[in-house]
């Protein structure tokens, strides 16, 4: 068996063995030698970690297990310290070993600004997991932290830090942040929203010193400015680590030379990853990086191979802020720019046109159709005959030539889909066809969409495309036979469009039936409702039976009423109100619910005004078992009364309840509240679940117990009852503004991905402006309806609608 040796166990590299054990087992035994003190994690995934929303098992990509599955020699902790070429052997301090073939991947080491200061202590690069860990250990919360550099990587470990408590100050030397993805109107969206986030932003600031007297203590910048600093994190670029390659004397300019196989100066050492030079160029993204490992798989299987590096677009989330690049987007001589501004919601896209074709994009707050305008731009589509209607993406566009599936179908099989993990179109493709048709299961076997999740729709197109009619995962497809746009498009649209009235979405968005249907109305009322609640008034014509008369219509044609007990809690007061109640309109079945509450059914519809009178004067609202809102908070007794409880969970489900209530969502919500693991609320299996610990509340969401039973997903721990409250809060209001009209919590999650989610809600600041747009719609619509139509007068205010039927869809 040939021996191959590798040093560094990176990303480059893992992906290179993954190709090799894949295409040939058992034809090479490799030795791993890595200067770290483990093998292969997904370097992406570090500021997670550093925030503390992941650990760093979880971004874990090869474990032990699959080292010894492909009888790898894993050398950790041990870093190269020569390479005998004449002997064909490396060695480390602990000794050393031979080889048929080298490959040396070592990356790249962080660029230190040589200022006065920069040995002090507290003084630290972002580049590995050691990094991340310093500035945990660091214990930053309620320090000040300084991080020098405004690109990725600085504002990745600005983020971390600010997530974990710490006053950060970001100095950048250039004009704007991201110079090299995002151009100057860009660069000031993120900047305002790393301000709103509490991390100030010195842009312009070039550093002289760091100052300290044995600990770093404050930035100096050239301007004068001061910025006290506990902690600095230099994180202003990196250099190829081409060390080992200089002294064993391979070629090395700015990295080490290879050619198209990977191959160095040396026949039988090879290199990939940051530390090469290809053709003149290094690279930093990891979509090149993998692309280079299949070819130096190939090439050490004595394939022909050659590396061909590809332009590639940059989609990044930084902090929550949705970021797409990619061409040249500079001003020159015969280029047309086309932008949108929406400033309210912070959305900027500008494309860049020459000669009626794309050269550049930049996208800021909505980067949905970005892989569209990028597929355009890489096939040199003369979009002369779209001009007009460009900007708002494929959607828009009417023929069938521009559909917005065709840039994916015309990717070839090589194409690079998830760059975090680097899966292309045929991986994707080849899986779906084995049998994997939902997106989980094509998670699941490919890893794609697995990490960052900003390629999902992505990987849901490819779907589409391989299974045809057979995809039924949530793929992008008109409402209703009313219009082809999507629910997404039309949301989208609403929002960019400004668009305040059911006729207006229809007129703009042309509408193919006059007044619309009873699919698309109830949506189209719910998506003006949630998108501007302090002008948009609710349209009762445009609800679903049930939620225009306030009860459930049975299948005999009477209704059940059902009244709010707050938290599963009642009186004998109002027990008695019921038992009157049902006595008075005799009621056939007086039934306890699921959800701890009463229900009254057989009211006749004539009666359902005035049992609301009589229910209303002992106190009694509605349940609202009949909306598309907050139906139940179910509870235990808690700590309270049971010998096990370990908080108030009776108490923190009636916060809840009368905090939510009467809010319309895309679909029914409940909740439920555990006072301790023994789940007697069974919190697990909810829309949103809280199941109390001596440590507090661990949240978790997108369960489900209908037709579908699945357990809630982990979203937050807390110590504190109010920040569950806030978090609870922020969630549903982060569900009321982006999922599909009639999708359960759990089928929206499924979509979006519980990651972005956790993002949103675990950056303090997005959190509490979704609380905040919460209250300004509960200000304009908690209310109860029996109260605004119950009386007890002989003919009722209160009247059916017949104008538009409208059936329940639960």
């Amino acid at each position: 068996m040939k021996k191959l040796v590798v040093i560094g166990a990176g990303m480059a590299s893992g992906r290179l063995l993954e190709q090799l054990f894949e295409a040939a087992p058992g034809e090479w035994h490799v030795t791993l030698f890595n200067a770290e003190p483990r093998g292969n994690y997904n370097r992406l995934m570090l500021s997670p970690v550093l925030s503390g929303e992941k650990t760093y098992e979880q971004i874990v990509t090869h474990d032990a297990d699959w080292y010894a599955a492909h009888g790898v020699d894993c050398r950790f902790g041990e870093p190269v310290v020569r390479i005998d070429r004449a002997n064909r052997a490396v060695y480390s301090n602990a000794g050393g070993a031979p080889y048929d073939a080298l490959v040396i991947a070592t990356g790249s080491a962080p660029f230190i600004i040589p200022v006065p200061g920069r040995d002090l202590p507290g003084v630290v690069t972002y580049r590995d997991l050691e990094d991340t860990n310093a500035m945990i250990e660091a214990g930053v919360a309620g320090k000040d932290a300084v991080v020098i550099g405004g690109g990725l990587l600085g504002l990745e470990a600005a983020a971390g830090m600010a997530a974990r408590g710490a006053r950060v100050t970001v100095v950048h030397l250039m004009g704007h942040l991201m110079e090299r993805q995002l151009d100057p109107a860009a660069g000031y969206l993120l900047q305002r929203d790393l301000e709103r986030r509490g991390i100030k932003v010195h842009c312009k600031g070039a550093t002289k010193a760091i100052l300290g007297h044995g600990q770093a203590e404050a930035v100096l910048l050239e301007d004068g400015t001061v910025h006290p600093a506990d902690l600095v994190c230099m994180a202003v670029g990196i250099r190829p680590e081409v060390r080992l390659a200089n002294d064993a004397h391979l070629e090395v300019e700015r990295g080490i030379v290879v050619d198209d196989a990977l191959r160095t100066s040396d026949p039988h050492i090879f290199a990939l990853g940051e530390c090469v030079e290809h053709r003149g160029q290094v690279f930093g993204l990891v979509a090149p990086l993998y692309d280079q490992a299949k070819v130096l798989a190939r090439t050490l299987l004595g394939e022909e191979a050659a590396f061909r590096p590809v332009q590639t677009a940059t989609k990044l989330k930084v902090t929550g802020c949705d970021l797409f690049s990619a061409g040249d987007f500079a001003e020159g001589e015969g280029r047309e720019d086309i932008v949108f501004r929406d400033p309210g919601r912070g959305i900027y896209k500008r494309l860049v046109l020459e000669n009626d074709r794309i050269v550049g994009v930049v996208m800021y707050g909505d980067t949905a159709d970005g892989n569209w305008f990028y597929g355009l731009m890489k096939d040199e589509t003369d979009v002369g005959e779209m001009r007009d209607t460009l900007i708002f993406g494929p959607a828009f566009q009417g023929g069938a030539k521009l559909d917005p599936m065709a840039a994916v179908a015309a990717l070839p099989p090589e194409a690079e889909i998830c760059g975090c993990n680097g899966v292309c179109k045929g991986a994707i493709t080849d899986a779906v066809l084995n049998g994997a048709t939902t997106l989980e299961a094509v998670r699941a076997c490919t890893k794609a969409s697995g990490s960052c999740g900003t390629c999902t729709g992505l990987v849901e197109q490819v779907m589409k495309l391989t299974l045809g009619d057979g995809f039924v995962a949530p793929a992008p497809a008109g409402m209703c036979k009313c219009t082809d746009h999507s629910h997404e498009d039309v949301r989208r649209l609403i929002r960019s469009m400004g668009l305040k009235s059911i006729p207006a979405v229809m007129q703009e968005l042309g509408w193919k039936t006059v007044g619309g249907c009873h699919s698309c109305r109830p949506a189209l009322n719910y998506y003006l409702l949630a998108e501007y609640p302090l002008d948009y008034r609710d349209d009762r014509q445009s609800r679903f039976v049930n939620e225009r008369n306030h009860a459930n219509i049975q299948k005999d044609g009477t209704y059940s009423v059902v009244p709010r007990m707050w938290g599963g809690v009642t009186t004998p007061s109002e027990l008695r109100a019921i038992a009157d109640a049902a006595e008075k309109y005799a009621v056939p079945m007086v039934k306890v619910t699921g959800g701890q509450r009463i229900d009254l059914l057989g009211v006749k519809k004539e009666d359902l005004p005035h049992m609301w009178a009589d229910l209303n004067a002992a106190g009694l609202v509605s349940g609202h078992a009949y909306s598309k809102g907050l139906r139940t908070v179910k509870t235990c007794v808690g700590s309270e009364f049971c010998r096990f409880g370990t908080q108030d969970s009776t108490g923190l489900g009636i916060r809840l309840e009368k905090l939510l209530w009467g809010s319309w969502t895309p679909h029914k919500v409940k909740l439920g509240v555990s006072g301790c693991p023994r789940n007697c609320a069974e919190a697990t299996c909810k829309d949103v679940g809280v199941v109390c610990v001596d440590s507090g509340y661990q949240i978790s969401v997108a369960g489900a117990a209908g037709m579908e039973v699945k357990e809630t997903e982990p979203l937050a721990t807390t110590p504190s009852e109010d920040e569950a409250v806030e978090i609870i809060t922020a969630f549903v209001q982060l569900y009321r503004e982006h999922a599909r009209y009639l999708d359960r919590p759990y089928k929206w999650v499924a979509k979006v991905g519980l990651d972005w989610v956790r993002e949103q809600i675990e950056d303090v600041p997005t959190r509490r402006a979704l609380v905040e747009r919460f209250e300004i719609s509960q200000s304009v619509y908690r209310r109860d309806p029996w109260a605004e139509h119950s009386t007890t007068t002989e003919t009722p205010k209160w009247a059916p609608l017949a104008d538009l039927t409208l059936e329940a869809a639960e």
